[in-house]
């Protein structure tokens, strides 16, 4: 069995960032920094999603916990496709709204930042299924460690975040056009 520190894998997700970008920067020649800063956004939303999906919650001696990666263990993979069926599993009230609101309040950003980003993204349901797209593949992916389970409520959790999300940025983008046409 391996285990992946939680530090390692955020150090290899902001390399990988930070290549991207220069990349972009160098085939472009130049930088924008609205847009960089708003990518910036993007980099921390997904890095709490990595923290908040993969490591465990708890923390031992204030360190956040390695999360075990063991190739024979993956398989039977632990699914759920049952909606709302693991919601009422956990024993007490206070887990089970954290679930919820955590599922849900982590996928709010991304809501919001996917319009502003991505022009092409114009529509309530683009948005809506680019942020569904990113939630699958966090599923997907946790198939590959036996400690984490693909749950179809986390899909729609994260789902309902992007759509509040879309729908803070949806009513300010209104209240911005309303004021610019006042004035």
């Amino acid at each position: 069995m391996t285990e992946i520190p939680f530090l390692v894998l955020e150090c290899i997700f902001t390399a990988v960032w930070l290549i991207v970008r220069i990349i972009v920067w160098l085939k472009q020649k130049k930088v924008v920094w609205k847009r960089e800063a708003m990518l910036l956004l993007m980099y921390v939303n997904l890095a709490v999603i990595i923290r908040s999906v993969f490591f465990p919650m708890e923390t031992v001696g204030g360190k956040i916990q390695p999360m075990p990666f063991d190739p024979s263990k993956i398989i039977p993979f632990k699914v759920n496709l049952i909606p709302f069926v693991n919601l009422t599993q956990y024993d007490t009230l206070k887990k089970t709204l954290l679930n919820v609101i955590g599922n849900t309040c982590m996928f709010i950003p991304t809501g919001i930042i996917l319009p502003i980003l991505y022009k092409r993204l114009d529509s309530f349901i683009k948005v809506v299924a680019a942020g569904a797209g990113i939630s699958l593949c966090i599923e997907l992916i946790q198939l590959l460690f036996y400690t984490r389970t693909s749950d179809v409520d986390d899909l729609i959790l994260n789902t309902l975040g992007v759509i509040i999300g879309y729908g803070i940025y949806a009513l300010v983008r209104a209240i911005v056009k309303a004021i610019k046409k006042r004035a």
